[in-house]
């Protein structure tokens, strides 16, 4: 571990006014949920997937849910289930706890579909999730019935074949097929209104930033799928603000930002406790 770039890092957050949170798949691996990270990874949490050779970026498309929805089911049926299940570790507390100390506050923007912030806690009012959310369902054939809570709702997996048994979910206006509302690879048919709204409150709060000192965390954004890694980037460029990057594998930040090539509950623990020695200071 740096010990430089961590006590730099927590100083930034000790004089910040405003934290946007940026959180990708890395986030999760604390909590104990699966890396996807090439196929070995992917066909290790999910072994059936390997003798049919589909590998992560194989399934997460749409036309499964057209040419084969037991599959399609299985595969988000189960991360539905196991999303639900698993508890967000102990960061997500500690990125609270720097929220409630900012000034204007905190803004979490996330290609995560496992609702894990709002689960810790954090203002759902305060959360974009760029990708969607597999706790919100659509119609397969976009009916006018809209995006609608699948809270209520479960699939059932056969765990052998990971395949969801009959009845598969359906959409309460039309009673067709229903999918997650998640954005999938060449998707062309995710309804985004609901991201569309998460990402407008999210505009109008950095509108409030201007004259305020920012400070970004990002935590477990890679490259493979750059939309948060980008967008942190981007935003701490445009608002002159230092980003603090948290990444185990890929840890590289434009010059005078900060990177730390450790897990996210890693750093996050190690920088909380420089704070609150700092505050007892």
């Amino acid at each position: 571990m740096n010990s430089d770039a961590t006590l730099e890092a927590a100083e930034e957050i000790a004089c910040a006014d405003a934290l946007l949170i940026g959180a990708g798949a890395g986030m999760g691996v604390d909590s104990g949920l699966p890396d996807f990270r090439g196929p070995e990874g992917f066909w290790n949490a999910y072994p059936p997937y390997r003798k049919l050779g589909l590998d992560f970026y194989k399934l997460a498309n749409p036309r499964w849910f057209q040419d084969d929805p037991e599959l399609a089911w299985g595969f988000y049926g189960h991360r539905l289930k196991l999303y639900r299940e698993t508890l967000p570790h102990d960061g997500f507390r500690i990125l609270q706890s720097w929220a409630s100390r900012m000034k204007v506050g905190a803004f979490v923007f996330t290609s995560n579909i496992d609702g894990h912030f709002q689960r810790a806690g954090f203002d759902s009012e305060r959360i974009c999730e760029v990708h969607g959310s597999v706790h919100w369902w659509q119609c397969l054939h976009n009916c006018e019935h809209g995006i609608f809570s699948a809270s209520d709702q479960a699939v059932n997996i056969d765990e052998e074949t990971m395949r969801a048994i009959s009845p598969l979910p359906a959409c309460p206006g039309c009673g067709g097929l229903a999918r997650p509302n998640v954005l999938m690879f060449g998707d062309w048919h995710w309804q985004d209104a609901r991201t569309t709204e998460q990402g407008a409150r999210m505009q109008a709060w950095l509108e409030r930033i201007p004259g305020r000192r920012l400070v970004v965390v990002e935590c477990g954004a890679g490259n493979a799928v750059p939309t948060v890694r980008r967008f942190c980037e981007d935003t701490a460029s445009y608002y002159v603000a230092r980003l603090i990057r948290i990444n185990a594998r890929e840890p590289r930040v434009p010059p005078g930002h900060i990177g730390l090539p450790l897990g996210a509950l890693q750093a996050l623990s190690a920088i909380n406790s420089l704070l609150e020695a700092r505050k007892d200071s």
